[in-house]
């Protein structure tokens, strides 16, 4: 029978100098490797004291350097424009359009997974649920909040709950044209309780239910309600998306730092690719706010991605800068042609982590003798 943690048991925060919590010896009852060969990470067990991983420290560190974006708050002076753009972006109508398009159409390169999982994952109030009703006004052609978004009474706490999947529609129209795009949100980093590492990999894994409220007093283990044993593909995520602010670049504390670098370890120990959303990149540069098509002549919007690259241990060809909808009520094309290009972006790395999996060798061993 599984252990259960004591109601009392504190969790312990990232970002401590000492072994990784999941590098502790694996119970006697538990195999010495997986199917696949390689050690397992022992996750399901009931975390104990010394493994239990709790999520919080939006505060700035007391040492260590911080993060400071240039900028003189007397003259309002950021760094001029770059006279080329360091990536190439087509603005145009027709690109929208063709965009969309292709993302409407999406087919999973899987057979066995109908629809491309991402999990969203970042501190409270970086944008998550914002960026899906972001995604999904642009399909719908005007602003809508599909997601739950709002401001706790508490900043430091995420409106998000619980575990919530948005399967995204192609057209407010047709609503039975959905696109083959989940998106899933999940209670932000920086909770005082509720959020571990140990059950981010469990929704990882596909074994968490829909509509699960997380708290770090009950763990998901097998006998949690709904618990899913054994997730087919469809039921994993297949890509991560990391989620910052660009204008919350300076107040990320070394700790967090070293969340993220302990979680993106853990998720590549899995085989589950992860690519990086940049919002609020029209509240660091005023060039940026006035015309979003700015965004990669940008000085300050390229120091806030470097900087945001070092805060997770990513490249910056891993990353994208968006700006969701929070004020507007019409749609702006610029940001629109930012939301979809970030979104063919993570499909990208959906393909490639559905190219690995053994389901998809099977479906296209079936193609290749009987279709």
């Amino acid at each position: 029978m599984e252990k259960k943690p004591s109601e009392k048991t504190p969790g312990f925060s990232f970002g401590l100098p000492k072994a990784s919590p999941l590098s502790a010896s694996p119970a006697a009852d538990t195999p010495a490797s997986g199917a696949d060969g390689t050690a397992p990470l022992d996750l399901f067990s009931a975390p104990t004291e010394s493994r239990q991983v709790r999520f919080g420290m939006r505060e700035r560190a007391a040492a260590g350097p911080q993060f400071t974006i240039p900028h003189s708050t007397t003259q309002n002076a950021w760094p001029l424009l770059q006279e080329s753009p360091w990536r190439k972006v087509d603005w145009s109508q027709e690109a929208k359009a063709a965009l969309m398009e292709s993302l409407r159409s999406y087919k999973p390169t899987c057979g066995s997974a109908p629809a491309a999982r991402v999990l969203l994952i970042g501190p409270v109030g970086a944008g998550k649920s914002s960026f899906i009703s972001s995604v999904q006004s642009v399909f719908y052609g005007r602003v809508v909040n599909r997601a739950m978004m709002g401001t706790s009474v508490n900043s430091s706490l995420s409106f998000t709950k619980k575990l919530q999947s948005y399967q995204l529609y192609g057209s407010r129209e047709r609503v039975d044209e959905r696109t083959a795009l989940v998106l899933s949100d999940m209670v932000g980093l920086g909770e005082t309780n509720g959020l571990t590492l140990h059950d981010i990999l469990a929704v990882i894994k596909g074994h968490v239910p829909e509509g699960h409220t997380f708290s770090a007093c009950c763990p998901v283990v097998s006998d949690t309600p709904g618990y899913v044993k054994e997730p087919s593909l469809a039921e994993k995520v297949h890509c991560v998306v990391f989620v910052v602010s660009a204008a919350e670049i300076s107040s990320y504390s070394d700790t967090m730092t070293s969340t993220f670098h302990q979680l993106r370890e853990h998720i590549s120990a899995l085989g589950v690719h992860q690519v990086a959303v940049l919002t609020h990149v029209d509240k660091v540069c005023t060039k940026t706010a006035s015309d979003l098509s700015q965004v990669y002549k940008s000085s300050s919007v390229k120091q806030a991605m470097l900087k945001a690259g070092a805060l997770l241990g990513m490249p910056l060809s891993s990353m994208v800068p968006v700006k969701n909808y929070s004020e507007e009520l019409e749609l702006e094309p610029h940001t629109d042609t930012l939301l979809l290009t970030a979104l063919d972006h993570i499909l990208q790395y959906v393909d490639l982590h559905l190219r690995d999996q053994p389901e998809a060798d099977d479906a296209e061993e079936l193609v290749l003798n009987f279709g």
